[in-house]
């Protein structure tokens, strides 16, 4: 081969490994697991919880939002060994994190009264101390929204974290300087019981540097240099959401506005699609994600679902006449018994159309994907109610209507603050009060009637109507 070739391949070869690593996301994943950093953002990870794959896929957003701020650290994984190996291949070689596999740690206060079960393996984060490969770990749980990247935390000293309540730290986010020595003393620590207020890791975390609220806030030094000691975080490193909702804006002097967390209800973290617009921010990070992990993975059960849906809206209005042979009734004798059943099997119908469609969509797909699913799947199971019993359509349609207003209520972006939209969300609820009695009362009264048994039963082969048949509504 000719000199002129050689170069020629040697440029091709510089020019392939130039755009794997800069011209894509891909790409720079994997320049980023080949390169080694002496800092690292760390989460943990492990099962046991109703919730585990959620929590899987705000670990994975959180993890992609961090690459491409472009973090100069590595991201870290703390997963226990009963965490599926595609999670983990997914972790590695889609997210480019590196994955560390624990034992679940022994909770010794999983007894004590008022201990909350979702916590019993959060002791988990303490192996955050053996990571010594590292200066330091910035510790973070999965349901952080970063708005900008953190590096300048890396020159916080031994023990850092933020105080959103007025006396205890949190512990969704907190620096450490990793030590084999300090993760064996919390291990004996745990061994003896010391005291821990809510048995999870952020109770024994207080315990453990009980004085960190007399220390000094933490400002970033010049030069890159390190610090020493414990210091507190400024509130900007761990925004809470709760803070927000009520001003609909932020309003935190102190420090920059880096990190959003959600130390709300389980069911209410901003995942969830129906987090909003109950919850505003819950966009934000629907926006993160879709500007990330994308929603590949929910989407074959979303399209099913719509597929499902309008066929059964198509199925109910064909089938309409044969439906509502079951409505018949005769006049001239009466049967209490069949009337309340059939009112109750009215009702109950109803109320399965608007609550059976929440628990079919997938729990993290985009709110404004799930919230449009959740509507037409309720409208298309009322339809079979509907052209059952021949039911007013206004009426069966009232709470769909209802819920829909809610929405659009709560989603109002002009609203001076959270008093005034929780008050109109009041006057809202308030004000459809009655237009849904009226809805219920309707409904009910379309079977003031007397069916007879042998309608809804009818013996096999008899082909003939019964006579003087007439309709419910």
């Amino acid at each position: 081969m000719g000199r002129r070739e050689k170069s020629f391949l040697g440029i091709l070869k510089v020019l392939l490994v130039v755009s794997a690593a800069f011209g894509s996301e891909d790409g720079y994943r994997r320049s980023s697991q080949g390169q080694r950093h002496r800092n690292a953002y760390a989460a943990m990870m492990y099962m046991g919880t109703p919730r585990d794959y959620e929590y899987y896929v705000a670990l994975r957003v959180m993890m992609r939002s961090l690459m491409k701020l472009k973090v100069e650290a590595d991201l870290v994984v703390i997963a226990s060994t009963d965490v599926p190996l595609r999670w983990v291949q997914a972790l590695e070689q889609e997210d480019g994190a590196k994955v560390v596999r624990v034992k679940n740690m022994n909770n010794p206060y999983k007894n004590q009264d008022h201990f909350d079960m979702r916590f019993k393996l959060t002791l988990n984060k303490l192996y955050a101390w053996s990571l010594v490969d590292y200066d330091r770990v910035i510790m973070l749980d999965s349901d952080n929204l970063f708005l900008q990247k953190t590096d300048e935390l890396f020159q916080c000293g031994q023990f850092c974290a933020v105080f959103i309540n007025p006396c205890i730290f949190h512990t969704g986010l907190f620096v450490l300087q990793p030590s084999m020595e300090v993760f064996r003393s919390m291990l004996h620590e745990l061994a003896i019981g010391r005291e821990n207020r809510d048995g999870a890791d952020q109770g024994f975390l207080a315990s453990y540097f009980p004085d960190l609220l007399d220390q000094p806030m933490f400002h970033q030094p010049p030069n890159a240099t390190k610090l020493d000691g414990n210091y507190r975080l400024p509130l900007g490193y761990q925004m809470d959401a709760s803070y927000y909702y009520l001003k609909l804006r932020w309003t935190i002097p102190c420090g920059p506005n880096s990190v959003i967390t959600f130390p709300s209800a389980p069911w209410l973290k901003p995942w969830y699609w129906w987090s909003w617009p109950v919850l505003p921010l819950g966009l934000s990070w629907h926006r993160q994600r879709l500007q990330t992990l994308g929603y590949n993975a929910e989407m074959p059960v979303v399209l099913m679902q719509w597929i499902v849906y309008l066929g059964v809206i198509a199925m109910a209005r064909l089938a309409r006449s044969n439906l509502s042979k079951l409505c018949y009734r005769r006049v001239e004798k009466s049967s209490s018994s069949i009337q309340t059943g059939l009112k109750l099997l009215t009702l109950w119908s109803i109320v399965a159309a608007y609550v059976l469609p929440f628990f079919l969509i997938p729990r993290t797909v985009h709110p404004l994907l799930g919230w449009t699913l959740y509507l037409v799947g309720s409208f298309a199971l009322s339809s079979i109610a509907m052209n059952a019993f021949l039911l007013p359509m206004l009426a069966v349609l009232t709470p769909g209507l209802g819920i829909l207003g809610a929405l659009l209520v709560m989603a109002f972006p002009w609203y001076p603050d959270g008093v005034v939209r929780a008050l109109v969300v009041f006057a809202y609820a308030f004000c459809c009060a009655p237009i849904a009695w009226t809805s219920l009362v309707k409904i009910m009264t379309c079977h003031q009637v007397s069916p007879e048994k042998e309608v809804f039963f009818p013996k096999l082969g008899d082909s003939q109507p019964s006579p003087d048949p007439i309709k419910l509504c």
